[in-house]
């Protein structure tokens, strides 16, 4: 049955299972499709009586109490809504700056402003620290149920921050003896040497103890140090492509337009502004793409994993499943 525009209304629709995706995670597409909703940064714009009206809605179709002329779209869209400001274990409201919708505009200023000032030590050291501070927010914001002390959080940003700064220092000094546009990939090389540095550090807990691990009904079959550092590997590779784009070809546009065009020559005030601009458009894009890069639930061989956790696992199973984190 169909409302007057031709709707299917809920009623007569399927039962949706809200705690799955909406598109197939199984294939690329799918993956990428789910995270183009979930990093969309309009989400950033809705208030908080949406969000909760978003929220309420849910429940309220969880309950079979769904308000008449409730249809198939309105809630999946509610469920879009509430995925971009709920965390995913708590429940609770999401500080802004730390969701996922607010990516791409936190990164395009920051890694935009980061790219314009890369020559001075001063600029380096506090956009290199700007950028782990939003990083730290965001890992803190999208951490599990689990607390996280601020000894296990400020360990991982001091580390990542001193790396990410001692890097682009050392790297600033030897592009002096390169062409320029060389040097303008000093702070990509920063941002990834801190990625490998942080996400590590920030799940080490994982690394120490394990990762849970299922079967493909679901079922708990225990922990494994394995599947968390192929976990891990993935996040990290997964975070170093995202900012790939922005961060590699901006630097080409640039430095086309300072060599062919007097624009920057005349108004070098809009440097800055056409950075982000460069970096926004990529990072649109970049975010959701490599975020989908590889499952949310990663699969390995139960041949790979520990000796010790191969002999707890039934011998039927020859694949088991690990949710490798964002």
């Amino acid at each position: 049955m169909s409302n007057s525009d031709g709707r299917t209304l809920v009623s007569q629709a399927p039962i949706i299972d809200l705690s799955k995706p909406r598109y197939d995670q199984s294939t690329y597409i799918g993956r990428a499709s789910h995270f183009f909703e979930v990093t969309d940064p309009r989400n950033v714009l809705l208030s908080a009586k949406q969000l909760h009206k978003a929220k309420e809605l849910l429940a309220l179709y969880k309950e079979g109490r769904a308000p008449a002329n409730t249809t198939v779209d309105d809630i999946w869209k509610a469920k879009r809504q509430y995925s971009s400001a709920f965390h995913p274990d708590t429940g609770e409201l999401m500080f802004l700056p730390g969701r996922m919708s607010f990516q791409v505009p936190g990164n395009m200023v920051i890694t935009g402003l980061m790219m314009t000032f890369y020559r001075a030590p001063s600029a380096v050291i506090f956009w290199q620290w700007m950028n782990q501070s939003f990083n730290a927010g965001v890992n803190y914001t999208n951490r599990s149920g689990e607390a996280i002390s601020v000894r296990n959080l400020a360990i991982p940003y001091v580390c990542a921050t001193g790396g990410a700064v001692t890097s682009a220092l050392a790297m600033n000094r030897m592009s002096k003896y390169v062409p320029s546009l060389i040097g303008r990939y000093v702070p990509y090389f920063a941002v990834a040497i801190a990625n490998c540095i942080n996400i590590p550090m920030i799940r080490q807990k994982e690394i120490r103890e394990g990762i849970d691990i299922k079967d493909s009904e679901g079922n708990e079959l225990g922990k494994s140090k394995v599947a968390a550092k192929k976990a891990i590997s993935q996040v990290v590779l997964s975070r170093i492509a995202m900012a790939g784009p922005s961060m590699m070809l901006t630097p080409v546009i640039m430095e086309v337009l300072e060599k062919k065009t007097t624009i920057l020559k005349r108004w070098p005030v809009f440097n800055a502004p056409i950075q982000i601009f460069f970096v926004g458009f990529f990072l649109a894009f970049a975010t959701p793409m490599c975020c989908a890069i590889f499952p949310q639930q990663s699969s390995i061989s139960v041949s790979k994993l520990e000796k010790e956790v191969q002999s707890t696992i039934p011998s039927d199973v020859r694949t088991v499943y690990f949710n490798k984190g964002l």
